[in-house]
This record gives structure tokens, C-alpha cells and sequence, in this order.
């Protein structure tokens, strides 16, 4: 069976049904490919005009099951802060020596975290860490004098969210072999999170469409 037909076929037997979080998320993990571990994603689409400042969304959250992504962080911090970030599983830890090397262009990372003391520093490579949503930022606690909570959060499955420019919010929110189960708390959570994230200028339907999909299967309409 190529994967055209495979695709099509699913899509087909899905045609003219709704489903709910728990059905989708057991509708996809029925239909798993055996090998490959595949991530589950989910995307929003809100009632919002992130252009307006007081339309846009973005937060964290800590999804109860992890996100089962490994994350590389870095971080700006020195003396005590940086031997705390060290023990707390940072990957890379420095200062003016890892801004020199970021504005090289070296940003393999999936967070950056600073101590409020650095960012002296690291306001001078702004440019460069804006375009990559890896700036540090106090709202979503990675400008925090206390790193080692910081990274042990990004470390352990902590998942950033911001809405696009067309009002769309997307996350990776788990792996196929999380189970369905898990992969229902996950979801739930997540889209607690963005109803709690509700914009001031926010008018109308908030929440307009929820789908849910895996990396190599079908995306699935959820009814909200």
C-alpha cells in the first residue's frame, strides 16, 4: 500500500464523522505506522488579529505528560546561576562568549533562558534571537533569576505557544507512543491553556477550529 492510498483511504473513512478530543486522539493512534514514533500536533485556529497588541496570544505550558521532545537549552547566566543551570541539565551555559558565538550564527537551540542580570547582553543580539522566537522574555518566565527551575520546566516537556500572523496557534503536544490516554491529557491541557490566554481585544468566537494530526497520518477537525 503506498502512502497515497494509505492517506487517502483514512481520510475516506473519516469523511462526514465528528469526533471529540478522546475519539480523534484514538482514531490516530489506532492507525499508527508500527515503525515510527510519530509526534502529535495540534492546531488552533483563533478569532484574533495578532497585528493588534491586545490580540495576541502567547504563553507556556507544562503539558502533565511532557511533550517527549529533547531540548537543547542555552543559557546566559554566570558565577552561582550558571553552576545551577549546569546541574539542572543546561547544554550550553555562558555570556559574552555564547552571544558572541549566537551572533555567528550558531542557534541550535530550542530555548534560550537568562538571568535578569544578563540581559545587558543579550539585548545586543536581539535581532538575531527575535526572528527564531528564542528571545528571552519574563512573561514566559525564561528571564528568571531562578534557572534551574527554568531549565528543569523546558527540560521536562514545558511548551511555548505564540499565535501567527493569521491567528493560528500551533504545538507538538506528544508521541505517538505516549498512548492515547496520555496524549488526551496533553491535548485537554493545551487548549485549557489558550482558552485561559483569551486576549482583552478578543470579540467574537475565540476558539473557531481545533485540529488535531500525526506527523505521517490524517488531520482530524475536533468538534469544540
Amino acid at each position: 500500500m503506498t502512502k497515497g492510498k494509505y492517506l487517502s483511504d483514512l481520510y475516506k473513512s473519516i469523511e462526514n464523522k465528528s469526533f471529540n478530543v478522546d475519539e480523534a486522539i484514538k482514531f490516530i493512534v489506532d492507525k499508527k505506522r508500527e515503525k515510527f514514533d510519530e509526534t502529535i500536533e495540534i492546531s488552533m485556529n483563533l478569532g484574533i488579529d495578532p497585528r493588534h497588541a491586545d490580540q495576541m496570544v502567547r504563553g507556556v505550558v507544562s503539558l502533565p505528560n511532557g511533550n517527549g521532545k529533547a531540548m537543547k537549552i542555552a543559557v546566559f547566566a554566570k558565577d552561582k546561576k550558571a553552576e545551577e543551570a549546569k546541574q539542572a541539565g543546561a547544554d550550553v551555559i555562558g555570556a559574552e562568549d555564547l552571544a558572541e558565538d549566537m551572533q555567528n550564527g550558531n542557534l541550535d537551540y530550542d530555548r534560550v533562558i537568562a538571568t535578569p542580570d544578563m540581559m545587558g547582553v543579550v539585548g545586543k543580539i536581539g535581532k538575531v534571537l527575535g526572528p527564531k522566537g528564542l528571545m528571552p522574555n519574563p512573561k514566559l518566565g525564561t528571564v528568571t533569576p531562578d534557572v534551574k527551575a527554568a531549565v528543569e520546566a523546558a527540560k521536562s516537556g514545558q511548551v511555548q505557544y505564540r499565535a501567527e500572523k493569521t491567528g493560528i496557534v500551533q504545538a507538538g503536544i506528544g508521541k505517538m507512543s505516549f498512548g492515547s490516554d496520555k496524549l488526551i491529557e496533553n491535548v485537554n491541557s493545551f487548549i485549557e491553556a489558550i482558552q485561559k490566554s483569551r486576549p482583552s481585544g478578543a470579540k467574537g468566537t475565540f476558539i473557531k477550529k481545533i485540529s488535531i494530526s500525526s506527523t505521517m497520518g490524517v488531520g482530524i477537525n475536533v468538534n469544540i
